[in-house]
């Protein structure tokens, strides 16, 4: 029975088919997703669909015209907020009930509506009027910067404003497109490698301010109660009062004022056996939490959705979640998990087909020398950042053989985790796109071969990109005629 804290992303984390294998297999998602797409109808007037079922998961001949709807501020937000809804009933059915609650944005609507302060209908009405309010306003730009709040805070120029501290080193700055270029060519002069995030206004400044006092008459004809299950504001980053969540004035400044994420994290993470689960597409909060919380501590961090770019099955990246909660000492209930599910048997295999690489003509005398890298992190490189290891479910394993050896290493430095292993998995560890950028360009430095980035998402363990990297060293050997190849004996 150890306490549990949901987090639920903000915009930014949408993707086409978040999802989209829970829609199809578990009846309890589809059934919540559906019911907020039919209460959305009405709302959604204007927008280029008011049926988000064809923009979450469209047809297979529309994934990019879905993609470009989906981006859009007055669709965006709507669907986060079903996906999210739906994946929390879920969770429920299984028997996980959080404890608390903390949502980035517009994922504080799906904590509020869970807590009983607005009901799903409100709630739905009042995100989709939200979401249309924020689109009609200028457009905006907004930026990502691995820096303190303190340290950040002096570069800001007019028209920018820091919208949200998400974590101790981790800032996101709203402006105008002209001001945000300027900041990051800034940033970028001084070896600041900063990020545009994927949105289209300045969200959480003053470019919000026309639409606060019509915002709010909308929150009054709303009937709001008191949460029944505590849960963080994004705003202030501690507990909601019950005078903050009944008042429409709250609601109207939660979207001006900047997200507090940091903060309302340190403030959960005052309970020691806390597990946090990522309630919501994407594993963005997950990465920001495990960089704050003591990596020697009890407490678990838990994504429940796939990375958009991860090819995992979405069930499967749930089911294994669920384990994870499960082995950690979180309640969960059998019978839900099962209640629709029909079983029946099943032949099994009798043998198992193991396929092995056999090296065979010149190129076996060149295996060895390929497999060895250009160069070898120094050991100044691997200790510079590096933290101990957490205490994770994933045994460690190390590392079998040199050309593992040397890709757990470049993880080890840049992600900044001792002992990477065999079996670790790049998100899990706390990789992110950036990063994956960043190692592909160290892979390719390294080795001699050209390792394309969706390596980093298809082989996303160390055992599993050697495996990658070792059949493209294969390729690269049987394209050389074995007359071209050059003697590698003593002589030579």
């Amino acid at each position: 029975d150890r306490p549990i804290a949901w987090m639920f992303p903000g915009q930014g984390a949408q993707y086409v088919n978040m999802g989209a294998e829970l829609y199809r297999h578990e009846p309890t998602f589809r059934r919540a997703f559906d019911r907020c797409c039919d209460l959305l109808r009405p709302h959604l007037q204007g927008a280029p669909t008011q049926d988000l079922r064809s923009v979450v998961y469209p047809a297979a001949t529309q994934p990019e015209t879905a993609a470009q709807q989906l981006q859009q501020t007055a669709l965006a937000q709507p669907a986060l907020f079903a996906v999210e809804y739906a994946l929390a009933r879920l969770w429920q059915e299984w028997g996980v009930q959080p404890q608390a609650m903390i949502g980035h944005s517009v994922g504080e609507y799906v904590a509020a509506c869970l807590a009983g302060v607005l009901s799903l209908e409100d709630a739905l009405m009042l995100v989709a009027a939200r979401g249309r309010l924020m689109q009609a306003l200028p457009a905006g730009a907004m930026l990502s910067v691995p820096l303190a709040e303190r340290a950040l805070a002096p570069l800001l120029g007019p028209g920018l404003e820091i919208a949200g501290v998400n974590s101790p080193t981790q800032c996101v700055v709203s402006g105008t497109h002209a001001a945000i270029t300027a900041l990051q060519a800034q940033l970028s002069g001084q070896g600041v490698k900063s990020r545009l995030l994927h949105t289209s206004h300045a969200f959480h400044s003053a470019v919000m301010e026309p639409i606060l006092d019509d915002f709010a008459a909308i929150v009054r004809t709303v009937d709001l109660k008191p949460p029944t299950i505590p849960y963080i504001s994004s705003a202030t980053g501690t507990w909601i009062t019950a005078a903050e969540a009944t008042s429409p004035r709250y609601w109207a400044d939660q979207l001006r004022k900047p997200v507090r994420f940091a903060d309302g994290i340190a403030t959960l993470a005052r309970e020691p056996a806390l597990i946090f689960v990522e309630v919501g597409p994407g594993v963005t909060l997950s990465s920001l939490v495990r960089k704050q919380v003591d990596p020697h501590g009890q407490q678990l961090v838990v994504a429940a959705m796939r990375h958009p770019d991860d090819r995992q099955a979405d069930l499967p990246v749930l089911l294994a979640a669920l384990g994870q909660l499960w082995l950690a000492g979180a309640a969960v209930d059998g019978a839900g998990l099962y209640a629709h599910q029909s079983r029946r048997r099943v032949p099994l295999p009798t043998y198992p087909f193991e396929r092995e690489t056999c090296w065979i003509g010149g190129a076996a005398r060149q295996q060895a020398e390929m497999i060895q890298p250009r160069s070898a992190p120094t050991e100044a490189a691997a200790a510079m950042t590096a933290h101990p290891r957490p205490q994770r479910l994933r045994p460690y394993i190390a590392p079998s053989n040199p050309l593992e050896q040397h890709i757990a290493a470049i993880w080890q430095d840049l992600i900044g985790i001792e002992q990477v292993g065999s079996n670790d998995h790049f998100f899990e560890l706390g990789g992110n796109s950036l990063v994956a950028s960043l190692l592909v360009a160290r892979l390719r430095e390294t080795f001699p071969v050209e390792v394309p980035l969706r390596h980093i998402f298809d082989y996303a363990t160390v055992a599993e990109l050697a495996a990658a990297i070792e059949s493209l060293l294969i390729e690269k050997l049987t394209a050389i005629p074995d007359d071209q190849i050059p003697s590698l004996s003593p002589s030579a």
